[in-house]
């Protein structure tokens, strides 16, 4: 066991030999006092960064009302924040859960079960895209279709063909008598940050117009203003049918949703889906803050403010260091910056300098800040990445001298 032989933890995670007590705002303080800028944020959960007062009042108050009274009974916050979510979005109806794969999961049968109401219960398969990522159920295990998490868990849940991203042809092959909807990430965030043309997504709603298919919007990662605008379908200019959302959705406090059209969500009647904790007060409460607080006037225009700041400073530190870094990606605080040495390799050089960044596929780091972070922090983040980029620098050439 890598850690310490006391631990019952199952060892499904490569833990970093590091712990936290607190956090505020874009900061975490280490059990040994020490602080570290986290441009992680719990994988682009923390959007509000940590201990956000007003998250942690509305927490607070809840607490001492009611933690759970199961979906029996109507929820009336819950109405709130579904209406909300619809409010903001192409939507109608919202279902609620507790993580992003349960989200997926709803959004999976709800796809199946909308053909089988309309009397075609063989229309079940849906095209998905390499290097996508989208729980790990095995239902959204087999929508990934990445062969590393899928090894040893059995044959596959049929009903998925995956596609190259980016090849409308490749998906027009695809499309057949069987198929009932196309999935995608706006924007893969563990695929390596990397995103289609606008066009490819313009091409895929016509598609789907075209042969009566639902386009799911898988918004995880990118949703709840990741991206710089609430949610990433409308940075494309795209609409989808069906949209689950988690990570940033509960600032922090586990809740997931899948969003979807009327038309799409009319197979979804009493008894065809269901969850115990989905949509619990405390999760309710804190989604419904997190909303109070990024529908304030200006909040999406810091995100994006905040996003060309990021960029440029990290592009300048790419041009002084071509032998670490090689590329910027991505949208809004959905950041991914190409390595040159591996990926792992600039993580751990980044933690060192008590910067918190996580990886991605392509040989990507994600910097995931939360929205809240400031123009200061932004400019600690690139000199800490300067640092980092300069040990890489010398590691290599001490590594060249010694051949």
């Amino acid at each position: 066991m890598t850690n310490s032989a006391a631990s019952h933890l199952l060892p499904v995670f490569a833990r970093v030999d590091l712990g936290f007590e607190r956090g505020e705002g874009a900061w975490l303080i280490a059990t040994n006092g020490d602080r570290y800028l986290d441009f992680t944020s719990g994988v682009a959960v923390n959007a509000l960064g940590h201990a956000h007062p007003h998250l942690v009042k509305a927490l607070q108050e809840q607490a001492t009302k009611l933690w759970h009274m199961s979906n029996l009974f109507k929820s009336p916050d819950g109405e709130k924040l579904a209406g909300r979510l619809c409010e903001q979005s192409f939507a109608d109806f919202v279902f609620f859960a507790n993580s992003g794969a349960e989200a997926l999961e709803c959004a999976i049968k709800l796809t199946r079960r909308h053909h089988a109401a309309k009397g075609s219960p063989e229309r079940y398969r849906i095209v998905t895209f390499e290097g996508a990522f989208h729980g790990r159920t095995l239902a959204t295990l087999a929508a990934t279709g990445s062969a590393k998490y899928l090894e040893g868990f059995g044959p596959p849940l049929d009903g998925f063909d995956q596609v190259t991203l980016g090849d409308l042809e490749a998906v027009k092959r695809a499309i057949g008598p069987h198929t009932a909807g196309i999935l995608i990430e706006p924007l893969q965030g563990e695929g390596g940050v990397r995103s289609a043309p606008h066009a490819f997504f313009k091409a895929l709603r016509q598609l789907c117009d075209d042969n009566g298919l639902l386009l799911i919007f898988d918004e995880v990662q990118t949703g709840m203003g990741r991206t710089g605008d609430l949610f990433a379908y409308k940075r494309l200019g795209v609409v989808p049918d069906v949209m689950p959302l988690a990570k940033a959705l509960g600032g922090g406090f586990p809740i997931g949703a899948c969003l979807a059209t009327a038309e799409a969500a009319a197979g979804m009647t009493p008894g065809s889906h269901g969850s115990t904790f989905g949509g619990n007060p405390l999760a309710v409460a804190a989604a419904n803050a997190v909303l109070d607080v990024m529908l304030k006037p200006g909040f999406f225009e810091h995100v994006r403010k905040m996003s060309l700041l990021l960029k440029q400073k990290l592009a300048s530190v790419i041009d002084r260091h071509p032998g670490v870094l090689t590329e910027v990606r991505g949208e809004g605080l959905l950041i991914g910056l190409k390595a040159v040495v591996p990926s792992g390799d600039l993580v751990t050089a980044l933690r060192d300098e008590k910067l918190l960044t996580v990886g991605a596929g392509e040989n990507v780091v994600r910097f995931l800040p939360p929205l809240i972070v400031t123009e200061a922090e932004i400019e600690e983040s690139v000199t800490r990445l300067e640092c980092a980029c300069v040990k890489l620098s010398d590691a290599q050439l001490k590594q060249a001298a010694g051949q």
